[in-house]
């Protein structure tokens, strides 16, 4: 009986070659024994003191650690955040790639209803049309996501989606998420304007240049060199 965890149940395994590492820390040296001699000595049993409580650090700062600094940057060790203008591309280009073959899909299920008189429209070729539009571009993006960070589009710009706290290749869940919040609406009801404020999120986005789909998974988008 295996002790493994089921695939796309937890996190990234273990052995992803783009998690980052927390650097070891070097082997503490042994608690030397104050001299001895003073009746005014604490007693010393060999226990290293105590940090510091209250306020963040011994001079009252506040910060996360015991002398009042802040927390590492999540950035570190990553490579540095994609130009948001390369991925509006990328995002063109697999738009553009899934788009094909909704086209084909749609013709081939004859749901493909387009009219300017709304007293013909037939409801459930319409519908249809939006349910393969919405299965074919959160399936595009949560399979390639979850495979390697990247789509199509993402490869050919030399770019990839990493996990915001570990630099990882986002799980399945992850990947799922961030797809159905980027395209469900497009799908829908919002199409190109909400595929616009999401993605174009990024350009105005501190420190992380998220879109509104990133920040959702908790994921940012890193360069490949």
């Amino acid at each position: 009986m295996t002790t493994e965890p089921p695939p796309g149940s937890g996190g990234p395994p273990e052995d992803d070659p783009l998690r980052k590492h927390p650097p070891q820390e070097p082997p503490r040296e042994p608690p030397r024994e104050p001299p001895r001699g003073s009746p005014y000595d604490a007693p010393y049993d060999g226990e290293p003191p105590p940090p510091y409580s209250g306020g963040g650090g011994p001079y009252g700062g506040q910060g996360g650690d015991a002398y009042g600094g802040y927390p590492a940057d999540p950035l570190a060790g990553m490579p540095p955040l994609a130009e948001s203008g390369r991925r509006t591309l990328a995002r063109i280009i697999d738009m553009v790639l899934v788009y094909i073959v909704v086209a084909l899909l749609v013709w081939a299920f004859r749901v493909d209803q387009y009219t300017v008189d709304a007293d013909k429209i037939e409801f459930g070729k319409t519908l249809g049309r939006e349910i393969i539009t919405a299965v074919l571009y959160v399936a595009y993006d949560t399979i390639l996501i979850a495979r390697t960070g990247q789509t199509l589009g993402k490869k050919w710009f030399g770019m990839r989606v990493a996990n915001l706290d570990d630099g990882s290749t986002p799980s399945v869940q992850t990947s799922l998420v961030r797809a159905l919040v980027l395209w469900i609406p497009f799908a829908f009801c919002c199409a190109c304007v909400w595929t616009a404020v999401c993605g174009g999120w990024s350009y105005f986005d501190k420190p992380y240049k998220q879109g509104l789909h990133d920040k959702a998974a908790k994921t940012v988008v890193v360069g490949l060199g």
